[in-house]
């Protein structure tokens, strides 16, 4: 019986182990990941267009297809994430004015200081983001989940949560 214990024990971390292996780079740079980073010097023109998710409808999302979220604990233009919360929903970054893309009103888009001299887009006064457990674009499974102490949503055309 101790045996399957530690075994199961010893495969319980190990698994741990790659999880949180594979959220992060050793370089605090996300953008390995096809994201923007607070700390990373490549960060390019942003691009915010729109797509149609399934029974989300029409959603925003990056230039690659990467689906965008708002934070409900964030202020108009002011992000409440950042540390590991930022690890886990990397915020979109702009090397300056972010693009109108397909269905968003430019007048919507904006961008907010971060830590340094670092600029998080935002649509209508909502920073963006990723979530890191979209693997692919055109996935939504951060949609609805609760946390770091509020809920995050997908956003439509108008800049306003998508609650489905």
């Amino acid at each position: 019986m101790k045996r399957t214990s530690m075994a199961a024990i010893c495969a319980a971390t190990a698994l741990l182990t790659a999880t949180l292996s594979s959220c992060s780079d050793s370089s605090g740079d996300s953008s390995a990941d096809g994201y923007g980073s607070t700390t990373s010097t490549k960060v390019e023109q942003a691009i915010v267009k729109t797509k149609t998710a399934g029974k989300l409808g029409t959603i925003l999302v990056d230039d690659k297809g990467r689906t965008l979220y708002l934070f409900l604990a964030d202020k108009k233009n002011q992000s409440k994430c950042t540390g590991d919360c930022a690890e886990a929903w990397p915020p979109l970054m702009s090397k300056g004015t972010a693009e109108a893309g397909k269905g968003v009103d430019e007048k919507l888009l904006g961008l907010t200081k971060r830590s340094g001299s670092a600029e998080q887009v935002t649509y209508n006064g909502h920073p963006l983001y990723y979530y890191a457990g979209d693997t692919d674009p055109g996935q939504t499974n951060g949609q609805g989940l609760d946390q770091f102490g509020a809920a995050w949503y997908v956003l439509d055309a108008k800049g306003k949560q998508v609650v489905n």
